[in-house]
């Protein structure tokens, strides 16, 4: 149960960003005061520490952790899409309805829309960050068991525990935070199970949580690949419609509170919905490290002050996390040293009339391993066990093994709305993992996402390639048996195929099959 009981903000979408800005800034702000800030710069930190909403929900999941090889720290960033407050009261419909078009209190639930693992090395270097689809269908853990959507296990473990609950006389504000309390664990243990590494720490924000924190340090600058335009689209109470609003041309836009919620929270209008999704939070995170290090704000008390206020009401953190002794441990989070990467996918289906994003839970923990531990790269089974067949072509890093590149034998047609100069290079890097060579042609301009289509006897090597792109494969009679056609879309740049030499050990995520390219910390990335 939470310790400091306090009435809370509101709930996220893409609380993913908040939390690791909250993480990172205190680990910032901390590392400051280690290095020799004043007296009463130090008792503001210890106030900072003494009076965050805490939690004990990190308990069941260190009982049931794996072992820890090192004295690594890592942790775990959970945004909560939940339009409720922290006593379990919607809130205000003219701010979730009307200013930041979230839909209302009814939409959402509480899903983990954004999951984010820090891996914190020991004794210095790069900290590496995974994001979690939040669509994997995984085995859940401290829920009911059963497979599901990965982000549905805060919610089925939440409502469980209100039915236990009931009737036992408690207010509504204890029993909603006895029930989140069970829904923290959950997710923790069910990230835990799924990447196979203990989790140390974590926070937890909401959406009005993110959005309170963009509104202590905004304008907050980011960059598009592609200008965006989402139009509101329609909701009821019970479905959310899609369209955030946002419109915004390519390049670098400064962004307020309310646009920066929505460049999170976007997914329609997006070649690669949510998985594109995932990599806005990620730029959206290094940004604000960007600007709070290049403007001098980790420097400014007042602004300081007023950011610390913010973390205080929205963000839940486990009990064990002492901020002081943390940023002792985490002076890498700032200067750029952090590089984040999404877990891959290996394709999509239908289950109980929900779409889900398939994994190899085997490949996800050894990609895991590879990163946090440094082990030799893994070599990616060419089956899971009950899902779909992973292959290095799911993500634009990937590099084949002898036996996958054995087992993809479908001919594949490309066609390029960049000319046919972009689709023979592309069709050359999928000869390189296993993929035969078709036919190769030009798109007409105006296609702009991309597509795979397959005939009989191609669907698991249309998947494959689809997961390469972040898209869906299609059974198509126009097109020829064993063969799968490819059109890239203008808006789309053909993944890159690493270099077989790369490092290892200089670079753990060189040749791994991530769902699209890293986003590094530092700067200002473009994202699409």
């Amino acid at each position: 149960m939470a310790e400091h009981n306090r009435p809370h903000g509101r709930a996220p979408r893409r609380g993913t960003a908040p939390l690791t800005l909250a993480g990172r800034t205190l680990a910032c702000t901390v590392s400051l005061a280690v290095l020799g800030a004043s007296g009463f710069t130090w008792y503001e930190y210890r106030s900072l520490n003494d009076g965050m909403i805490k939690s004990k929900a990190l308990d069941e999941a260190k009982r049931n952790a794996p072992p820890h090889l090192d004295k690594s720290v890592n942790l775990l960033l959970i945004g909560l899409d939940s339009r409720k407050d922290m006593d379990g009261n919607d809130l205000p419909k003219q701010f979730v309805e009307d200013e930041l078009h979230a839909g209302s209190s009814e939409i959402g639930g509480y899903n983990t829309n954004a999951l984010i693992v820090l891996h914190i090395p020991a004794n210095g270097g790069k900290v590496s960050a995974l994001s979690i689809p939040r669509d994997d269908y995984v085995q859940t853990v401290g829920a009911d068991g059963r497979m599901h959507k990965i982000k549905e296990a805060y919610g089925i473990a939440k409502e469980a525990a209100e039915a236990k609950l009931a009737g036992k006389g408690l207010s509504k504000a204890e029993m909603e935070r006895q029930s989140r309390e069970a829904g923290r664990s959950a997710t923790i243990q069910t990230v835990q199970s799924f990447l196979d590494v203990p989790i140390d720490h974590f926070a937890e924000v909401n959406l009005i949580g993110f959005y309170d924190i963009a509104k202590a340090v905004e304008p907050i600058q980011v960059c598009l690949n592609h200008p965006v335009d989402d139009p509101i689209v329609s909701r009821t109470a019970t479905h959310e419609g899609g369209g955030t609003g946002l419109k915004l041309p390519a390049g670098i836009s400064s962004l307020d509170a309310a646009q920066a919620l929505s460049f999170v929270r976007q997914r329609h209008h997006l070649t690669n919905g949510d998985l594109d999704r995932t990599h806005r939070q990620q730029a959206f995170i290094s940004s604000v490290e960007y600007k709070l290090k290049q403007q001098g704000v980790l420097n400014d008390l007042g602004q300081m002050q007023k950011l610390f206020a913010v973390i205080k009401k929205d963000v839940v953190i486990d009990n064990e996390w002492n901020i002081l002794d943390f940023a002792q441990q985490a002076p890498n989070l700032t200067g750029g040293n952090v590089e984040f990467n999404t877990l891959p996918i290996t394709g999509f289906k239908t289950v109980g009339g929900q779409e889900v994003n398939t994994v190899n839970p085997e490949l996800i923990k050894k990609i895991t391993r590879q990163i946090f531990n440094h082990e030799a790269a893994p070599v990616v089974p060419a089956e899971s066990s009950g899902e779909a067949t992973a292959s290095p072509s799911a993500s634009p890093s990937a590099s084949p093994s002898p036996t996958q590149a054995a087992a993809a034998k479908a001919v594949v047609d490309v066609n390029a709305a960049k000319g046919a100069d972009a689709a023979s290079t592309e069709s050359k890097a999928l000869v390189e993992l296993g993929y035969q060579a078709g036919k190769i042609g030009d798109a007409p301009a105006r296609t702009r996402s991309t597509t795979v289509m397959y005939g009989t006897g191609a669907k698991a090597d249309a998947q494959q390639l689809a997961t390469r792109y972040g898209v869906t494969a299609t059974p198509s009679a126009g097109v020829a048996p064993g063969h799968i056609t490819l059109t890239l879309g203008a808006a789309r740049t053909a993944p890159a195929t690493p270099s077989a030499s790369a490092d290892p050990a200089a670079d753990p995520v060189a040749g791994l099959p991530m769902q699209g390219p890293a986003v590094k910390a530092g700067g200002i990335p473009c994202v699409d």
